[in-house]
C-alpha cells in the first residue's frame, strides 16, 4: 500500500501548506470582506505572489457562497471587465503581420488572452484551489444553460483544465478493499452504470481475487478519483451482468483467469465534463492487468447502450412499444425485430459528424475497440430494460491493433465488427 500512503502524505502535506496561508490572511485582515468584486480586483491586482494567493483563498470562498443569480451577476462583471481589446488585438496582428518579431508575437499572445485567464490560474494556485475550480467549473456549466455568454469563460477553463489534468499528471492507482473508508463512500457515491447497493455489494466488487478496481487521481486532488473503471476477471467473455454482479457467487483465482472485462466506467467529476480520462483509462489498467497475470489474453467491456430505446422510440415507435410491453420475455419475431433494429442503431449513425448514434458505442469505437457481440437481456434490471430493452454489448479491445482501429475510425466512420457480428448483420440485413 506504498502507493496509498503516497497519497495520504500528499493530504497532509497539502493541509499544512493550507493551514499556512489561512494564518497569513487572518493577519492582514483583508479589505475585500465579502464583496466578491473587490475580491477579484485584489486578485488582479495583487503585484506579489503570496498577497496574490491570499485574496484568491478569500475569492473562493466568497464565489461558492454566491446563490446562482448573484453569481451570474458576478460572472457576467467579469466577462465585461476583462474582456479582450479587440482593436489593440487587430492593430498588433496587422504589425505582427508587416513585420514578423518575437515582440510582436509576444504581443499578440498577451493581447489575445482575457483578463479572466490570469484570474482562473491565480485561483488555481491556491491550496484546494484546482478542485474549488473543479466545483466552480460544475455551476458554470449549468449556468450558461440560461445564459450562453457565460460560455465563454467555459471556453477559457476548459482549456486550461485541459493542461493541468493532462494524462502526464495523472496517477493510475488501484482500489481495493484496504482503501481508505473515504475514498471508497466516493466510489459507491459516483457509480454510474450499476448501483452499488450496500456495503456488501462493494465489497464483492473489491475484496475478492478476481475482481480489480483501477481509478484516476490528480495530485491537487487526491481525495478525489475522476474516473474508474471496475474489472472481472473471467474465464469467458460474459454476456449477461448478473453473473458478474452476483454477491454469491464463487470467486475464482485471478493467476488462471484468461479474459478481463470492463464492465464499468465511471466518470466522477462533473466539472471536468468535456475532458476525456476514458480512453487513457482502459489501455493502462489493460497494460497493467497484462503485466500482472501472464495468462489474459482478452479484453472486452460488457457494456449498456443507453440509448437505444430513446432512439427506437423515434424511428420505430410501434416496436418500441411492443417491446415495452414484452419485457423480458417476447416471441421470437419481436426479438429478431428488435435485434436487426438495434444493429443498426450501433453500425449506421444518424448523426451529423457519422459517429455513432450510443454515447458508450462512440467511446469504445472512437477508443480502437471492435463491436464483439450483441447480447440480448443482458441486463434485466429496471434500468437496463428502460434503456435497451435489456440489450448489453461487448467491446473488444484488441491490444497489438487497438491504435491502428482508432485511426481507421476517424478517418472512414465506419464501425469495426467481430466475424459474428459482420455474419449477424448480414443475415438481419438480408
Amino acid at each position: 500500500r506504498a502507493s496509498m500512503q503516497f497519497f495520504q502524505d500528499m493530504i497532509s502535506s497539502l493541509m499544512r501548506r493550507s493551514a499556512r496561508f489561512i494564518a497569513i490572511g487572518d493577519k492582514d485582515q483583508l479589505a475585500v470582506k465579502d464583496d466578491p468584486l473587490a475580491a477579484v480586483a485584489a486578485v488582479m491586482g495583487a503585484t506579489g505572489r503570496l498577497s496574490s494567493l491570499v485574496h484568491a483563498e478569500q475569492l473562493h470562498k466568497l464565489l461558492a457562497a454566491l446563490d446562482d443569480a448573484a453569481l451570474t451577476e458576478v460572472l457576467t462583471t467579469i466577462l465585461q471587465a476583462h474582456n479582450i481589446d479587440g482593436d489593440a488585438l487587430a492593430a498588433a496582428a496587422q504589425e505582427y503581420g508587416a513585420a514578423p518579431s518575437p515582440a510582436g508575437l509576444q504581443a499578440i499572445t498577451a493581447l489575445g488572452e482575457p483578463g479572466w485567464v490570469e484570474l482562473f490560474r491565480r485561483l488555481s494556485a491556491t491550496p484546494d484551489g484546482t478542485a474549488a475550480l473543479v466545483k466552480f467549473r460544475e455551476r458554470l456549466l449549468q449556468l450558461s444553460r440560461a445564459n450562453p455568454d457565460l460560455k465563454r469563460l467555459d471556453v477559457s477553463l476548459m482549456a486550461l483544465m485541459q493542461q493541468w489534468f493532462n494524462p502526464g499528471f495523472l496517477v493510475l492507482q488501484p482500489v481495493d478493499w484496504s482503501t481508505p473508508a473515504n475514498i471508497l463512500e466516493k466510489i459507491i457515491a459516483y457509480e454510474a452504470v450499476h448501483e452499488i447497493q450496500s456495503w456488501d455489494a462493494l465489497r464483492a466488487r473489491l475484496a475478492p481475487d478476481d475482481r480489480r478496481c483501477f481509478a484516476f487521481f490528480h495530485p491537487t486532488m487526491p481525495e478525489e478519483p475522476l474516473i474508474f473503471v471496475e474489472v472481472a476477471l473471467t474465464n469467458m467473455v460474459p454476456d449477461k451482468i448478473e453473473t458478474v454482479l452476483n454477491i454469491d457467487r464463487k470467486a475464482g483465482a485471478a493467476d488462471s483467469a484468461t479474459t478481463a472485462v470492463f464492465y464499468s466506467i465511471s466518470n466522477c467529476q462533473a466539472g471536468l465534463a468535456g475532458i476525456s480520462f476514458g480512453n487513457f483509462l482502459i489501455k493502462r489498467v489493460a497494460q497493467e492487468l497484462r503485466q500482472e497475470l501472464d495468462d489474459l489474453q482478452t479484453f472486452v467491456t460488457l457494456s449498456p447502450v443507453p440509448g437505444l430505446m430513446r432512439w427506437l422510440g423515434q424511428t420505430d415507435a410501434p416496436l418500441a412499444a411492443a417491446m415495452d410491453m414484452a419485457g423480458t420475455a417476447p416471441d421470437e419475431a419481436l426479438q429478431q425485430r428488435f435485434m436487426a433494429a438495434a444493429f443498426r442503431y450501433l453500425t449506421v449513425s444518424d448523426r451529423e459528424d457519422g459517429l455513432p448514434n450510443d454515447p458508450v458505442s462512440r467511446f469504445h469505437i472512437g477508443n480502437g475497440a471492435i463491436l464483439h457481440q450483441l447480447n440480448f437481456a443482458g441486463d434485466p434490471s429496471a434500468k437496463g430494460h428502460a434503456q435497451s430493452a435489456g440489450l448489453m454489448v461487448n467491446y473488444l479491445y484488441d491490444l497489438t491493433n487497438v491504435e491502428q482501429n482508432h485511426e481507421t475510425f476517424a478517418t472512414t466512420k465506419t464501425v469495426p465488427l467481430s466475424p459474428e457480428v459482420a455474419t449477424f448483420g448480414k443475415e438481419v440485413s438480408g
